[in-house]
């Protein structure tokens, strides 16, 4: 060999070696993203229909300390924080949504949720982050940009999913508290108080990682701004495994949390705050189908079976999931798309 040969040949093993050491390091750094992507688990391909873990460090301390007055600026922290500088858009679309609270037979506290919106590729994510409770919740993909065909089932596809901790629609935690949030067709809410600002969905994170009773999540809450996703308005439904649930509301960018009048409450997409915005938005006829379940019931159902009955009496065609969570037990069950015959269970204890 000559030497010209030689010294060719060492530097292509040199230039080898460096991209191995870089590929290496590469691997290193992102190792939490890449077993979070690795995690993701297709269920079924009715929606389609996924589950991940995520192990990866989302930095929602580092978000609180900053916050975001719009969704935009969420998905700049998002593309930072979490997407290496691969972009993403978060958008909301309309929901319509139904909720409640209520207590089963043996006692075990329960929340119910039908989700109502246009279907989906969607995700139930695990969470357990070291300054935070473990939880378990509810994403719809096609606010990242999933759908049409363009799901997370490939390396390069799954990226988008790495936003997924900070668009959850409603959820459990490790201490039994639940939240859902619905919309309310009026202006969106924009708070001005000087607090540190926060977003619709992100406020939902904040709540599951942060809160262990309704009374925590109301006051943290009150510590920021809203600001609604979507150029619209909405309302959260929360629960804790006590029983105590609240509904809390932004009434002409006044906060405002309305109690139930016996030990369950119930939510569609209007204002419940006593006083001019009282009844103003939509869902009514669904509000009355739950009313008249939980009356009938005095607010308690014999199984999770019957609390997902009264999600089928109140779903539309639009109902993409519906959820029944055990606020006690801090476990989830699902249906998909009206099919009550089949539902997907998970218990926070089994991760």
């Amino acid at each position: 060999m000559t030497k010209t040969k030689k010294i060719a040949l060492w530097v292509v093993v040199a230039i080898a070696g460096l991209l191995l050491i870089c590929v290496l390091a590469l691997g290193l750094l992102f190792r939490q993203e890449l077993k979070t992507i690795g995690s993701i688990e297709k269920v079924s391909d009715d929606a389609p229909y996924y589950v991940m873990d995520y192990t990866a460090d989302y930095g929602l301390d580092e978000f609180l300390a900053q916050g975001a007055s719009t969704d935009k600026e969420l998905s700049e922290f998002v593309i930072q924080k979490l997407m290496k500088g691969l972009p993403v858009t978060i958008t909301l679309p309309d929901l319509g949504c139904s909720t409640f609270n209520g207590a089963l037979e043996n006692g075990n506290k329960v929340f119910g949720r039908n989700f109502d919106n246009p279907y989906k590729p969607f995700m139930l994510v695990h969470t357990d982050p070291e300054n935070g409770y473990e939880s378990i919740s509810m994403v719809n993909l096609g606010y990242v940009g999933y759908g049409d065909g363009y799901e997370p089932d490939s390396f390069t596809n799954s990226l988008l999913a790495l936003a997924a901790p900070y668009i959850p629609l409603d959820g459990i935690n490790e201490m039994g508290l639940t939240i859902g949030v619905l919309q309310l067709n009026v202006e969106p809410t924009q708070q001005d108080t000087e607090k540190t600002d926060i977003t619709t969905t992100s406020a939902i994170r904040m709540v599951l990682d942060k809160a262990a009773t309704v009374d925590e999540a109301v006051a943290l809450l009150e510590q920021y701004d809203m600001h609604s996703s979507a150029n619209s308005c909405f309302h959260f439904q929360i629960a804790d495994a006590n029983g105590d649930s609240v509904v809390v509301e932004y009434v002409d960018n006044v906060f405002s949390v309305v109690e139930p009048e016996a030990e369950y409450l119930w939510c569609t997409n209007f204002f419940l705050t006593e006083g001019d915005w009282y009844n103003v938005g939509g869902g009514q006829d669904r509000y009355e189908i739950l009313r008249e379940e939980l009356t009938a019931r005095s607010g308690v159902l014999a199984d999770e079976a019957d609390a997902m009955s009264v999600l089928e009496a109140a779903s539309q065609d639009s109902t993409f999931w519906s959820a029944v969570y055990n606020n006690t037990e801090k476990t989830v069950d699902i249906a998909i798309h009206g099919e009550y015959d089949t539902v997907y269970s998970y218990s926070l204890a089994d991760w």
